[in-house]
């Protein structure tokens, strides 16, 4: 069920309206906030709630032993974090290197078949792993004492952030729902607000670029000229920041309704003046968990220049493999790891931030050049598709162009976007200070107009695909 469909929408005022009724009684709050996250995955397939449910019980009693066994906390620790990357392997990564490796073999002429197990990827499934191995590590660290299993299972299924997160911390979020006293709404004028904004984004923007551009150019690629393709490139990279972006203010909006706050995953990532500077704003939550979780066990920067360079590819090479079991995200995760290693070999031999001391603007079109150019992996199915879209680039200059004006109106937007950058929080602003009663009717027409525009359809949410 999307969260931008109508029957969302209507089930949502009626879980709102109880949810509040029962207000003096956290404890009952979270048992209906629990029951509503289950019913939400039952709505995808009944059997990822029991995978979820199995899943939540392994980890959860794994955590106690980790936490009462003083003496082999570690090793319990390893034995769970074994058990959570073995349930995610098996669902998200089976097939494909079951495929490679089955091709290994063969070139080997090892007379071996390797079983095929037909098995469909469970909703949340990355999130809720990464969400339980942040919950171990601090348990194991003593950074929180152990929750009660309904506690810890709401954690995990917390219906705002199962889908495409944002990552949420243990130590952070359990706080929030373990609390004893009532809850209260958290800014209403600004969750209505990102509400908004998320129907805008991801109902209208992300429907009208994908419908009317980034299918037709991704799809058919020789029928367009190189400039029409380059704006395919700009397409996308809008596309996929207008819808995850778009998600994440719809569950932060829902969220800060239910009395919950979720960390902050983007900020303006486009005017990144380098790469570092970009997955400081991109999916944050992701990127921090990444440098905490993975990227500084590895030894992060200090075992020298060189040794953090070879963690930097690693950290990133499985990052793309994360989100997506296919050659192209381990491309994609390749070229950033690149971008990443040559910026740092510039900053070590050329001087800290070269281009950016001399002029932000061309850092930051440099920057989202780049991004952009590994987007086109990313968002191809094959390699084969990447390389015939490149092709078509660079051999169709003569062919007559269709979009000139649209590459125009996305570069000026691109130019004018530190400008408007504060639209959000002016509006929500402006909302504060009117008269309450007027406010509803502004919210409404706001989402009158934006459906009017929108083409049909309810758009998904791309990251519900990792």
């Amino acid at each position: 069920m999307s969260y931008l469909s109508i029957e969302f929408s209507l089930l949502f005022i009626v879980f709102f309206a109880i949810y509040w009724c029962i207000k003096p009684y956290p404890k009952l709050q979270n048992i209906f906030l629990l029951l509503a996250s289950y019913c939400i995955v039952v709505s995808y397939n009944w059997q990822f709630a029991l995978i979820l449910f199995g899943y939540t019980l392994v980890i959860y009693l794994l955590s106690q032993l980790i936490f009462n066994a003083k003496r082999y906390s570690k090793l319990w620790l390893i034995v769970a974090l074994c058990a959570a990357i073995a349930n995610l392997a098996l669902f998200k990564y089976f097939d494909f290197f079951r495929y490679e490796l089955q091709s290994l073999l063969n070139i080997l002429h090892i007379s071996m078949l390797l079983p095929v197990i037909s098995l469909v990827l469970p909703i949340g499934i990355s999130f809720y792993t990464f969400h339980s191995v942040s919950y171990l590590v601090s348990i194991n660290r003593r950074e929180l004492q152990p929750v009660k299993f309904w506690d810890f299972a709401l954690f995990l299924s917390f219906f705002p952030s199962i889908i495409a997160g944002p990552i949420n911390r243990a130590k952070t979020f359990l706080p929030q729902i373990t609390v004893l006293q009532p809850r209260e709404i958290l800014e209403p004028y600004r969750a209505f607000t990102l509400i908004i904004l998320a129907v805008i984004k991801v109902y209208c923007l992300g429907g009208l670029l994908d419908e009317n551009w980034v299918t037709s150019l991704y799809s058919n690629p020789m029928e367009y000229g190189s400039l029409d393709l380059l704006f395919g490139l700009y397409s996308y990279a809008l596309l996929i920041y207008v819808n995850f972006s778009g998600y994440t203010d719809l569950v932060t909006g829902m969220a800060l309704l239910l009395g919950f706050r979720l960390p902050i995953n983007f900020n303006l990532p486009y005017l990144a003046v380098n790469l570092r500077d970009f997955w400081a704003r991109w999916h944050i939550s992701l990127c921090l968990w990444i440098r905490d979780y993975l990227y500084i066990p590895l030894g992060g920067n200090r075992h020298g220049f060189i040794r953090t360079q070879i963690n930097i590819m690693i950290a990133m090479l499985l990052s793309g493999l994360w989100h997506g079991a296919g050659i192209n995200f381990i491309i994609w995760g390749g070229f950033h790891g690149i971008g990443l290693i040559g910026l740092n070999l510039a900053n070590r031999f050329l001087g800290k931030d070269l281009i950016a001391k001399r002029s932000i603007l061309l850092a930051r079109v440099i920057t989202i050049h780049y991004v952009c150019f590994a987007w086109l992996f990313f968002h191809c199915a094959s390699f084969t598709d990447a390389i015939d879209y490149l092709v078509a680039i660079i051999n169709n200059v003569t062919v007559a162009n269709r979009y000139q004006f649209e590459t125009l109106a996305i570069a000026l937007l691109y130019f004018c976007y530190p400008w408007l950058k504060n639209l959000p929080n002016n509006f929500t602003k402006k909302m504060s200070q009117i008269n309450y009663l007027y406010v509803p009717l502004i919210y409404i027409l706001v989402l009158w107009i934006t459906i009017y525009f929108a083409p049909t359809g309810v758009p998904n949410f791309i990251y519900a695909n990792f």
